[in-house]
């Protein structure tokens, strides 16, 4: 390997789709009260509560424990039929790492060059390479991760550390299987790393959210186009415009249907007419004092 291997109803985001839900959907824990048996020498009054006893405090603790643990496997699994959803947008293959004495084709750059079909390779022209697979599939988690962080503050956390824990499952099997690289101290280098790029591509595309699509296109640019100046931007434009489209649609999905895990993402390619259309603001005069320096 080189040494960068680096339903019944359903919400469309651009070519993403959300079935209804089949698991829990995390929402706040109901308390029910506990009350003692009826005692029919009590004149059939209502039992007092005792909230404050050993027994309903033992109880209560244990339907949270419950609810706590049943969250875990939930979003245990969920997230892994998510994360593959995500890595199946970018998937290619290496015939050659199955023969033996038969060398790997590489990039300029010493990657290890795969086969892979598919918009992202196809129309967009990117190589396919175990990095180019990493960062689109990062760029699907990511639309993921947005709208995981509406759910309920103490179930967030855990859906979020489990989709990037399977991540890292896929992506060393992947440098096992795919690239032959047996050596666990230099999966552990490249895991290092991408969690890294991870971090990276989450506080630019953030960014981006925040203050508008040039700056969401700069940050998709460095990361998916590994910042080539020769971009075409038609295409750039298009990734962006497939990305505020998902973000849109899973904004308007329920957390029901978010965690049914059944999410499919389609072919972006449906954005280019949307991106050819002339901006407005392209016919406006520049004004002197947006060419001033702010601050």
């Amino acid at each position: 390997m080189s040494a960068s291997p680096a339903a019944s109803s359903t919400v469309e985001c651009s070519a993403a789709q959300v079935a209804p839900a089949q698991a829990p959907s995390p929402a706040p824990i109901r308390e029910k009260r506990l009350h003692p048996a009826s005692n029919s020498d009590n004149n059939n009054k209502s039992p007092p509560r005792v909230e404050s006893s050993p027994t309903y405090n033992l109880a209560k603790a244990v339907r949270q424990r419950a609810s706590a643990v049943t969250e875990t496997y939930v979003a245990y699994g969920v997230c892994e039929s998510l994360v593959k959803e995500c890595a199946a947008q970018a998937d290619y293959s290496i015939p050659q790492s199955h023969e033996k004495g038969v060398d790997i084709p590489k990039t300029k750059d010493g990657e290890d060059l795969g086969i892979g079909k598919g918009w992202w390779y196809e129309e967009l022209g990117l190589t396919p390479t175990f990095n180019t697979w990493a960062q689109i599939t990062f760029l699907h988690m990511y639309l993921l991760t947005v709208r995981i962080r509406c759910f309920p503050p103490s179930y967030a956390p855990t859906w979020h550390q489990h989709l990037l824990d399977h991540f890292f499952y896929l992506a060393e099997e992947r440098m096992t299987v795919t690239h032959n690289v047996h050596a666990r101290a230099v999966r552990n280098k490249y895991l290092k790393d991408l969690f890294l790029q991870w971090r990276g591509l989450t506080a630019g595309y953030d960014e981006g959210l925040m203050k508008g699509d040039a700056v969401l296109a700069a940050s998709v640019w460095r990361n998916v186009f590994k910042g080539d100046e020769e971009v075409d931007l038609r295409k750039l434009g298009a990734v962006v415009s497939y990305m505020r489209r998902c973000l849109n649609g899973l904004d308007g999905a329920a957390d029901e249907h978010l965690v049914s895990g059944n999410v499919t993402f389609g072919d972006p390619g449906g954005e280019a007419p949307w991106v050819r259309v002339r901006s407005k603001m392209m016919d406006q005069p520049i004004q002197d004092e947006e060419l001033r320096p702010k601050g």
